[in-house]
């Protein structure tokens, strides 16, 4: 028995992994973008759109667009303000009631696909206002500095905010890491088999046992564990990035 637990657990466990890598992977640079539309600065994007030759910008270019900040603030809002669960649903089951078919590939597939997308635009919002905090707390003289010495706004980020903002953001953004891994538990409610799916599905008749109860207190082992790792990083990392004070 102990060894099928620990089977099926492990194999949740992965789930969430995944899901909790993925979300990663596309929420921090998503958040950033998300973070430059809402304050209306697309500065550090700036060498994309500049003539090489005498760094002018393109007449068609605006780099100051009130409509974009409107709309990142207003997804921010809506995000921020509803529960992942529910965005979770919408997601995966309104484009099929509208369509009259599922746009999601059949079986855990699918579930994986929507439950990424989901959560991806869920904490990139979240990212999206730490990143802000993190920017706006580097002073302005340091930036009207960088001017002084002839640095484009593009080097004033990258080489003069970017850096310090890093060391400032820290902090939240762990908090937000850790509550991922634990919010990849969501995702059963479309019926993804990530950890805690595995663990209730003992106490349902799963894997030819039924009424145990151990095996979902169990999860919260690898919950604790794993978070323990990510602490002990973060803490590593805030120690690495003290010569930012």
């Amino acid at each position: 028995m102990f060894v099928t637990v620990i089977g099926a657990l492990n194999v949740g466990f992965l789930s969430s992994l995944k899901l909790f890598a993925v979300t990663l992977l596309g929420a921090i640079p998503l958040g950033l973008i998300i973070c430059f539309g809402s304050m209306n600065q697309w500065a550090p994007f700036g060498f994309l759109a500049r003539n090489p030759d005498d760094g002018s910008w393109p007449r068609k270019f605006n780099a100051n667009f009130r409509p974009i900040r409107l709309f990142c603030r207003f997804i921010v809002w809506i995000i921020r303000g509803s529960p992942l669960m529910l965005q979770l649903i919408i997601l995966f089951y309104i484009p099929g009631a509208i369509r009259g078919r599922s746009p999601w590939p059949a079986g855990e597939a699918g579930r994986f696909l929507a439950s990424s997308i989901a959560f991806i635009i869920n904490y990139a919002c979240y990212f999206s206002e730490i990143y802000r905090g993190g920017i706006q707390s580097v002073p302005a003289g340091q930036r009207e500095a960088g001017l002084v010495l002839g640095m484009t706004k593009s080097q004033i980020f990258f080489r003069v905010t970017l850096l310090q903002m890093i060391k400032r953001i820290v902090p939240p953004m762990s908090n937000e890491i850790i509550t991922l891994i634990k919010d990849t538990s969501i995702a059963r409610i479309i019926a993804y088999q990530e950890l805690i799916w595995a663990g209730y599905a003992f106490l349902k008749g799963s894997h030819g046992y039924s009424g145990l109860i151990w095996p979902l207190f169990c999860t919260g082992i690898y919950f604790l564990t794993f978070n323990g790792l990510l602490t002990f990083f973060f803490g590593w990392l805030e120690r690495k990035l003290d010569y930012f004070k």
